[in-house]
């Protein structure tokens, strides 16, 4: 067999893209992360603080089904389904119904950037932390915010309400309907008539209390309306359902300047979500796809159990928790039983204690998240949250004996 002569005293043949693979691999400086090299691990933690909540296999299904485009007329289909669904959860024939891409704070800016004008008044109720946020998000963007305040769970009435728009002659009013940071549920009845005899528009952030407590946004004449995905809706977080009606599109459509953010600009979204009337639907931003059928999935399972029956069965499950909080010695924060919020109870932080010692003796030995206070109501609350998969009474059961644990076991202060 005749073979092939090599002559070895000539150089090896070199592809001409081998001295510049070998100058990019050697100008790496930083090596492959170690942690990035091991698989990943989550753990299972019951999720009873005020979200997010722990989401049911159903949507945790849904969220993992196949990418598709996030322009193909599949994912439009989904998300005409969401956009039927919301208006079904806010009780909204509102055409300019959507979902954000981002978490609730998204919606919050969203409402705002867009109805708002530099320079113009804006009234915010502030009873907590949300109505903080707002009144900050409002003066980043250069609005005129007055702020009416009272002390976390504190509730506005409507004379108090309407002496602030009388006075202030806003263009926006903005009220947290689920004050999760104090457990309130605020009431909304007659405010929104307030808002339309004063020519203000309402803004209500539902976040915590969507699916757990009843609104009604057309009946209540709330002009805009938010709320999260990852709390009694259940869905992961990461996706935002808001509403505007003719009123607030007339506002928002007519204004002088464009709004300070791209992202959030209704008159590209409105487009982007089918609503403007247009037959194009042109390209905005990439949506989150997993995002959107995870919601998609939670207003399905809100659908078939029926809001009336989820407002019920929050309530239910949220009285047994309280009864089994007095039990225990605790003391509410809200006292007023029909101010409540069902989704998230306020436990005042009881006396001799260090609120973080029990959050901490909770989380280490039952696996349990609760947390305390947020903005103005730190140093005053613990709170516990049942919503959506989580509000069972067996879940309240759980709570209970871990609270109570750790009454036993974290040191107590003489005083």
């Amino acid at each position: 067999m005749q073979g092939i002569t090599y002559n070895s005293s000539l150089p090896p043949m070199i592809s001409p893209l081998q001295p510049r693979l070998d100058r990019s691999m050697s100008s790496l400086t930083i090596p492959p992360p170690a942690c990035m090299l091991r698989p990943l691990e989550v753990p299972f933690r019951y999720l009873f603080g005020p979200g997010p909540s722990n989401v049911p296999p159903r949507i945790l299904a849904a969220g993992a089904r196949p990418i598709i485009g996030h322009l193909h007329p599949e994912m439009y289909e989904i998300m005409n389904d969401i956009k039927k669904g919301i208006q079904y959860a806010f009780q909204t024939q509102n055409n300019m119904t959507i979902a954000m891409s981002g978490s609730g704070h998204a919606a919050m800016e969203c409402a705002i950037f867009n109805t708002v004008e530099p320079g113009e008044s804006v009234l915010v109720a502030v009873n907590g932390i949300w109505g903080e946020r707002v009144a900050e998000i409002a003066e980043r963007m250069g609005a005129s915010v007055h702020t009416m305040v009272k002390a976390p769970g504190g509730v506005f009435t409507n004379e108090e309400i309407e002496k602030a728009l009388a006075k202030h002659k806003p263009v926006l009013f903005f009220l947290t309907h689920g004050e999760s940071s104090a457990g309130l549920a605020h009431p909304v009845d007659g405010i929104g008539d307030l808002c339309r005899k004063h020519n203000t528009l309402f803004l209500v952030d539902t976040v915590a209390s969507l699916g757990a407590a009843p609104i009604f946004m057309d009946q209540q004449n709330i002009d805009i309306l938010y709320t999260g995905s990852q709390k009694a809706l259940n869905a992961p977080p990461g996706t935002a359902p808001i509403s505007f009606n003719e009123r607030a599109c007339q506002k928002m459509f007519t204004r002088k300047t464009k709004p300070v953010s791209y992202l959030l600009d209704m008159s590209h979204l409105s487009n982007y979500w089918g609503n403007d009337g247009k037959p194009a639907r042109l390209y905005h931003h990439t949506g989150p796809v997993s995002g959107f059928f995870a919601l998609r999935e939670s207003l399905a399972i809100l659908a078939e159990t029926g809001l009336e029956e989820s407002w019920k069965h929050h309530k239910e499950v949220a009285e047994y928790l309280w009864t089994g909080l007095e039990d225990l010695g605790l003391k509410l924060f809200i006292r007023e039983k029909d101010l409540r919020l069902p989704s998230v109870t306020t436990i005042a932080i009881p006396q001799g204690y260090n609120w973080r010692e029990i959050l901490q003796y909770i989380m280490k030995h039952h696996q349990m998240e609760m947390t305390g206070g947020l903005g103005p109501s730190i140093n005053m609350v613990i709170r516990v949250g049942l919503m959506g998969y989580n509000c069972q009474k067996r879940n309240a059961d759980l709570a209970l004996a871990a609270l109570a644990d750790a009454l036993r076991n974290c040191k107590k202060s003489k005083a």
